[in-house]
């Protein structure tokens, strides 16, 4: 028998590969977009395929998205439009909401609100909920641009998004850097250390510099962050937006 959930809040995060980037209902903000979904199908899948749709932008089995065809509806204004792949996926432990947005790739995922995760673990006890798995776990590759959780644990929504932003600017500096230019930003990160970097050749003093920001997150990093951004407009713009962001 299908499950479905009724009025569920979503809060999209569209094109996200890792589920660290789709946050939980205490990091909404004010002015994310939230809609509502007037039904959608709940999917019980097992470890191996959450992690697959949670951390991967890669097309989904098919038997699940002939199960969820045409199976959930958003409501706009006063009228419902039926999604050709919109699903809620849990293992038992672990939530989230897929839109494919007509694709076979997860582009669209959110969390749930605490009222709707309840309605999902009740479902769970009461009733017989369609089951399907991935039998062997596909490997996640990281990098700079997308970095592994645990570079970003424990951080809030915009501690991350500063993180990876900083990132952004050193993947750019190893690009497009010069020798004295990638020394004089690891001298700003590490002062004290100035003639040792002197002394460095560029991929030893860029490589050093990576290892030393990945652990966690500090005003020391926020510094760095900032100075390294000034004059690059569209990095300045993402600096601005998340200064300005407010949690709901």
């Amino acid at each position: 028998m299908m499950v479905h959930i009724r009025d569920v809040w979503v809060n999209w995060f569209e094109g996200e590969e890792n589920g660290y980037n789709v946050c939980e209902f205490h990091e909404w903000r004010s002015d994310d977009r939230i809609e509502v979904l007037d039904q959608a199908i709940l999917v019980w899948i097992n470890r191996n395929l959450f992690d697959y749709i949670e951390n991967q932008l890669l097309e989904l089995p098919e038997d699940l998205l002939a199960y969820v065809h045409h199976q959930s509806y958003l409501r706009k204004n006063m009228s419902r439009i039926q999604l050709d792949y919109c699903f809620i996926a849990t293992d038992g432990v672990r939530i989230i909401v897929i839109d494919t947005m007509g694709y076979k790739t997860p582009i669209r995922k959110s969390r749930l609100t605490p009222r709707q995760e309840q309605a999902v673990y009740e479902k769970l006890k009461q009733e017989s909920i369609k089951r399907f798995s991935l039998e062997e776990a596909v490997e996640k590759e990281y990098h700079i641009l997308s970095p592994h959780p645990h570079e970003l644990k424990g951080l809030t929504r915009k501690e991350r998004q500063l993180k990876q932003l900083l990132y952004m600017t050193l993947d750019q500096l190893y690009s497009t850097g010069t020798d004295a230019e990638v020394r004089y930003w690891y001298t700003e990160w590490c002062p004290q250390d100035y003639v040792r970097i002197q002394m460095l050749n560029r991929e030893d003093a860029w490589t050093q510099l990576y290892a030393e920001i990945k652990d966690g997150w500090s005003k020391q990093h926020e510094s760095l962050c900032e100075a390294m951004v000034k004059g690059q407009a569209f990095f300045e713009k993402l600096w601005e937006l998340e200064q300005n962001e407010r949690v709901k």
